[in-house]
């Protein structure tokens, strides 16, 4: 059993000389801890000065996400003043965005998480006009590139956003940034190596997209852009489980709920002329599979496969592994718009021969104990995609449905 500790501290945070590197540094259970983020180029002296303390101090709080849940201590301390409205919003996307996380560490997280505020605490955004281009997340998977191919359409300037995590997926995103011809950023992030040595820790999953639109937003800052894109679909929205009377949604940081929270937060508390938004939010994961089977180029060099952006362990050899939820939620939508051929030259494999996957297509379209915990779309979704699949005659479904 874990120990379970009385205090996480937020310490500081640290340009580094070249003004590319900045440390994030925390305490616990009597451990210093420090993430690094990389930035693409160096930060300008012409950046607004309260803008990017604004922007660095929120990102060492989502930041800390990663090493509050090595033992998850019942009090935090911060070197800033929050007021009670930023309070409220921390609490929230740590206990939401953990939801999965507590479920399969069996912790209870009613009244866990406390983020102290001070009522004198009053925020005021920056209003400072800026250029008139998108900045977008390039995951390397459809979503990204029907996203990119929508924006193209309107004529938008965009710059594509690569977070470079230690894993090998970065050479996937740089793939389709490249394909789709477009300019990106590279941010690198190392994390603290003893989230990796310690055995008597917590570990599981963390809001990761949520990590990722705070990171997005440093960069709007530094680099001059008025709109950040995260294309997540509608589905995202849809929980996996009940525990301790909440829904818990392994892709709530996806959610609707979580990019509004987003966007009234940045307007609130950090910037007034930054947008956030996802422009596939009205879209269902089968509607954005259609959109993606037209982009035939891309088939070859995308992934949506969740192995490939393991830190540590073994790493994907091949783009998917053929094995995961994820996989086999992207092969039946895919199945569902494109040639047997086609869809069995992207995977390399034909998923719906293998029986090995069968208990995991039953998850996914509910007959299953539960929604798998993995970045995939609804019941109905899959079940209308089987039954697409089942209607053309090219695969084999009838032990799935």
């Amino acid at each position: 059993m874990i120990q379970k500790l009385d205090v996480f501290e937020f310490i500081s945070y640290e340009m580094q000389p070249d003004k590319r590197t900045i440390n994030f540094n925390y305490k616990t259970n009597g451990l210093d801890l420090t993430e690094k983020i990389i930035l693409p180029s160096p930060i300008s002296s012409s950046v607004n000065s309260v803008l990017l303390e604004n922007a660095v101090s929120n990102l060492h709080i989502i930041l800390g996400i990663t090493y509050f849940k090595m033992y998850c201590p019942k009090k935090i301390i911060l070197p800033y003043d929050l007021s009670n409205a930023q309070a409220r919003f921390w609490n929230t996307v740590y206990t939401k965005g953990l939801g999965e996380f507590f479920y399969k560490n069996k912790i209870d997280f009613r009244d866990l998480i406390n983020f102290p505020f001070s009522d004198d605490v009053k925020t005021l955004p920056v209003d400072e006009k800026r250029k008139d281009r998108t900045l977008i997340g390039i995951g390397g998977g459809k979503d990204s590139i029907v996203s990119v191919e929508k924006l193209k359409k309107q004529n938008k300037e965009i710059t594509g956003f690569i977070l470079d995590a230690q894993s090998d997926a970065s050479n996937i995103q740089i793939d389709v940034s490249k394909k789709m011809e477009i300019n990106y950023l590279i941010v690198k992030r190392q994390l603290d190596q003893q989230l990796f040595d310690l055995k008597s820790t917590y570990n599981g999953h963390i809001p990761i997209t949520a990590v990722y639109s705070f990171i997005a937003l440093l960069l709007a800052v530094i680099y001059d852009y008025s709109s950040i894109i995260i294309p997540n679909g509608k589905s995202a929205n849809f929980g996996n489980v009940h525990y301790l009377g909440v829904e818990i949604n392994h892709q709530w940081s996806k959610s609707e709920e979580f990019e509004k929270l987003f966007q009234e937060y940045v307007k609130q508390n950090i910037t007034l002329n930054i947008d956030y938004s996802s422009n596939l939010r009205p879209y269902s994961e089968m509607e954005i599979a259609k959109m993606f089977s037209y982009y035939k180029k891309c088939f070859p060099i995308f992934s949506s496969c969740n192995k490939n952006f393991k830190i540590k362990g073994d790493a994907n050899q091949k783009r998917w592994c053929g094995e995961c939820p994820k996989c086999a939620f992207v092969f039946i939508i895919l199945a569902a718009y494109l040639t047997k051929k086609e869809v069995v030259e992207i995977f390399d494999k034909n998923l719906l021969e293998d029986p090995q996957l069968i208990p995991l297509y039953h998850d996914l379209i509910g007959k299953g104990k539960m929604k798998p915990f993995d970045c995939v779309g609804t019941f109905e979704e899959s079940r209308q995609a089987l039954e697409m699949i089942k209607n053309k005659k090219e695969f084999d479904v009838s032990k799935i449905i």
